[in-house]
């Protein structure tokens, strides 16, 4: 097994093409193939990854044997997104691009070492002076870190330390649109087995839009994570581990599939 950052994400360059799903797709095949892994693949990606996965399978369908997709985001909510989903888009462009000038001078590296440090309090106050909103966003995402061990602290901080994870943040949410766009031109999955993990505690219109991407297979199945929301890896990563395990095992009894439509409900 193994994982990437895309462009700008952690310790990666920045990139210099015009972002999008199926720019994403094409470098994630050119490296691939640089680092000379064997085919077939099982492709697994959380969110945006999903985007991503789809565009890969639709130009390169025989090197994909199964995919999981990760509490994943539908094309329709963003190829017309409402007035709502647009200033929330805007929002995070905008935050994302003052994390960066914030990063370049110092200030999340203090603030994340003080929330992860024992002195949420001061952070939190330090942060407000953005305003609630970016606040709001900081308190969040340590949220998600802080479930994970703590020996991987440092590192997080490190990694989002950089002002160039905040602007590759920044292009990636402006080109959401237009990544979303291009999904209308990706087929079916065919006989692919496709798995897909849903977060319980999203809006039923996810589960319901999550369970149409799984079902553009002929081999799907969904499970629902009761006791995830977006990030099910930080809540139930045995759950997510062992999802893949069982795409892996499919693919390895070609010819005798063990994936069926069919939706489950995992407790935590």
């Amino acid at each position: 097994m193994c994982s990437y950052d895309r462009a700008g994400l952690g310790w990666s360059d920045p990139g210099r093409s015009p972002l999008s799903a199926a720019a994403n797709a094409e470098s994630l095949h050119l490296l691939l193939r640089a680092l000379g892994i064997p085919l077939p693949y099982v492709l697994v990606g959380h969110s945006y990854g999903s985007f991503i996965i789809r565009e890969y399978a639709n130009r390169y369908r025989n090197e994909v044997a199964g995919i999981v997709l990760v509490d994943p985001i539908w094309p329709s909510e963003w190829v017309q997104p409402t007035r709502e989903l647009q200033r929330r888009l805007r929002g995070g462009v905008f935050l994302s691009h003052v994390g960066g000038l914030l990063a370049r001078v110092g200030f999340v590296r203090v603030c994340l070492r003080l929330l992860t440090g024992g002195a949420p309090g001061l952070a939190r106050r330090a942060s407000r002076l953005f305003g609630s909103e970016a606040s709001g966003v900081l308190s969040r995402l340590v949220g998600e870190v802080q479930k994970l061990p703590a020996e991987t602290w440092p590192l997080v901080q490190a990694l989002w330390s950089q002002p160039k994870c905040f602007t590759a943040m920044a292009r990636h949410l402006a080109a959401l649109p237009r990544s979303a766009g291009e999904q209308a031109t990706c087929g079916e999955l065919g006989d692919i087995p496709t798995l897909v993990i849903t977060g319980g505690r999203q809006p039923e219109q996810c589960r319901a839009e999550q369970q149409r991407l799984a079902a553009l297979s002929s081999r799907w199945r969904q499970i629902v994570a009761a006791g995830s929301g977006h990030w099910v890896h930080f809540d139930e990563p045995e759950l997510v581990i062992e999802a893949i395990r069982e795409v892996v095992n499919d693919v390895r009894c070609a010819g005798k599939p063990t994936l069926a439509p069919l939706v489950n409900v995992k407790s935590d």
